[in-house]
């Protein structure tokens, strides 16, 4: 399956949403195949070299489906578009088109079914709602409820202040309860890195 890529300076993670501003011209028209297919493109995070310009040569070789969700002109004349993520999938082979657009082969990883919120969760469940209240996950829009481990995982993965690599092995991580016991992990490194 080939997969338009976006390599940008963050990880998207399945049901979570992604404000992005358009303006090179091999974006505007993967968007605009996009939206004519009612297809999604692979967001996949940005490892060495910038957002704009070249095409990259470092990315992570996991990343993450966007669909648009949203699309409206900015008033600086930028595409403004709202992506939700979708489907996880690993890097095959990419290669580089001549208007420097990366389009990669890639193999799309497995869901495991949703599973209940635990008792040992509400902790997790709790920090979310904190989170859900803070002025920029609010423009988000993004429900920020948890209806079980996966999304939970998925959107404090998202939107706690860890760095990409961190991110990245997160995304990796199949099992919700494995995510979520990592995601601890990295918040205790956190909470003891502030009061050390």
């Amino acid at each position: 399956m080939n997969l338009a890529l976006f390599p940008l300076n963050t990880v998207l993670f399945p049901g979570c949403i992604l404000d992005l501003q358009i303006f090179e011209a091999r974006y505007l028209d993967m968007i605009g195949r996009c939206m004519k297919q009612g297809a999604g493109f692979g967001v996949v995070c940005l490892l060495a070299g910038e957002e704009t310009g070249l095409a990259p040569q470092g990315f992570a070789l996991i990343g993450c489906e966007a669909h648009i969700t949203d699309f409206k002109q900015q008033d600086n004349g930028l595409l403004g578009i709202r992506v939700q993520g979708g489907r996880r999938f690993k890097v095959l082979g990419s290669e580089v088109q001549r208007d420097q657009l990366t389009v990669a082969q890639v193999q799309w990883l497995d869901e495991l079914p949703e599973q209940p919120l635990q008792d040992e969760d509400a902790d997790l469940v709790a920090l979310l709602k904190a989170l859900a209240e803070h002025p920029m996950v609010e423009a988000l829009n993004m429900g920020t409820e948890a209806t079980g481990q996966q999304s939970l995982a998925n959107q404090l993965a998202y939107l706690l202040p860890f760095d990409e690599v961190q991110k990245i092995s997160l995304l990796r991580l199949d099992e919700p309860q494995q995510r979520l016991d990592a995601i601890q992990v990295l918040l205790d490194e956190l909470q003891g890195e502030l009061f050390s």
